[in-house]
């Protein structure tokens, strides 16, 4: 007689999995690039060369970093069973995080020493589901407008054959130094 959907669960007869992971405190990520009057640009490339922590967003969901160039960004994710949904598919949280990633990364790329941004609104389309036997995907964000206090960037999860699995437009807000909305207050250019 088959004991039927979550008879595991009542059992202990469930196989669980185990990770450890392990992450910088992102203070430190912001003071080094003070430290440093790095760029945007500058930030994300020191980033991606392991001379500064990444964020633990990134370092819990193994978001990596590909490319790092002005106005594009492009990153890569391969689905795993971690990022699964209760349907046994990448759930869409980590597919909007990763858009979210590289839209406002793109961004970043484009702003001065001491000047931030924040996603003001995103809108996403899920074209394809993932899950841990899906090829390793990337996500391309490109900057499509930069104005002084906000800007648009587009971010697309691709796979390796160029297919499309999600598509998301942003808007972000700019902050110049005096207006910076993390924790850390940066001094004034000179």
């Amino acid at each position: 007689m088959d004991a039927g959907p979550g008879a595991g669960l009542a059992t202990g007869a469930v196989t669980e999995r185990q990770r450890t992971v392990r992450w910088s405190d992102p203070r430190e990520a912001v003071e080094a690039a003070v430290r440093r009057r790095l760029s945007g640009l500058e930030f994300l490339r020191a980033m991606a060369a392991g001379e500064i922590p990444r964020p633990p967003l990134g370092v819990n969901l193994d978001f990596e970093m590909d490319a790092i160039d002005p106005g594009r960004v492009v990153f890569g994710l391969q689905p795993a069973e971690l990022h699964y949904n209760p349907n046994g598919v990448l759930h869409g949280g980590v597919a909007a995080a990763l858009l979210d990633t590289v839209t406002g990364c793109a961004v970043t790329t484009l702003l001065p020493f001491g000047t931030t941004c924040a996603t003001l609104e995103i809108k996403i389309n899920y074209i394809r589901s993932l899950t841990a036997e899906s090829p390793r995907v990337q996500a391309i964000g490109t900057v499509l407008h930069h104005g002084q206090r906000s800007a648009v960037a587009e971010g697309r999860i691709v796979l390796p054959d160029g297919k499309l699995v999600a598509h998301a437009t942003s808007t972000l807000m700019i902050f110049p130094p005096d207006e910076v909305h993390t924790g850390i207050r940066i001094p004034r250019p000179a």
